[in-house]
């Protein structure tokens, strides 16, 4: 069985995020933990990773991978929408 440390970036304040993946470090003990989002809200992503591996976790953790992606869907209106995607694997050191 594996662990899936993932932490998926929405509208909740900033803080809430960086001090999940502090706790999946700490507490659970996690090797990796994955940073996600899409559109709007990739660049919360971005510094929600930094924070927690310059601020919070400074000298342990480091960016492991970053991957970039697109998906397609359909919305409301019945239009495709194309949203990009972002995944940061956060690893220790």
């Amino acid at each position: 069985m594996t662990e899936d440390n993932t932490i998926f970036i929405g509208g909740k304040p900033f803080m809430n995020y960086v001090t999940g993946v502090v706790m999946q470090f700490t507490t659970k003990n996690a090797d990796e933990v994955n940073v996600k989002a899409r559109g709007k809200f990739i660049s919360r992503a971005v510094d929600v990773a930094e924070v927690s591996s310059k601020r919070f976790l400074d000298g342990t953790v480091e960016v492991k991978d970053i991957r970039i992606n697109s998906e397609e869907f359909e919305n409301k209106e019945g239009k495709t929408v194309r949203v990009s995607t972002i995944e940061i694997t956060l690893g220790r050191k």
